[in-house]
């Protein structure tokens, strides 16, 4: 069974940092693309980063310079590291997998964790 589980989310203020994990099995995680959309209330999906076990890296541009995203292929573990936290990334951060990047930048993915809920309040 493939279950990627999600964990870190919670409540920060502006300008302080969080860390999602992303605990993955039941597929050969270095056969895949894993990272996050986010889904915020009343706005679409978006890709916020992907890593692959090439180290082929995505990020949005709505992140870049203040998300960081890695592996542990050991611990089939991805984690996003997110800094300088806004109100704007308030949304629930969904941890995916596909084989391919491309999937996951135009929105698609084969599996899908149940999310966990990030509030950055201003």
């Amino acid at each position: 069974e493939v279950q990627l589980v999600e964990s870190g989310g919670g409540l920060v203020q502006a300008g302080g940092s969080l860390r999602l994990s992303c605990a993955a099995s039941g597929f050969t995680f270095d056969d895949y693309v894993v990272g996050w959309f986010r889904q915020a209330p009343g706005k679409e999906r978006e890709g916020v980063s992907f890593i692959s076990s090439t180290l082929d890296i995505y990020y949005a541009d709505s992140v870049k310079g203040r998300f960081t995203i890695s592996s542990d292929n050991a611990k089939n573990t991805v984690y996003l590291q997110m800094n300088n936290l806004k109100p704007e990334d308030t949304a629930v951060y969904y941890c995916v997998a596909d084989i391919w990047l491309n999937s996951l930048v135009a929105g698609r993915a084969d599996y899908w964790g149940q999310g966990t809920q990030v509030t950055v309040s201003s």
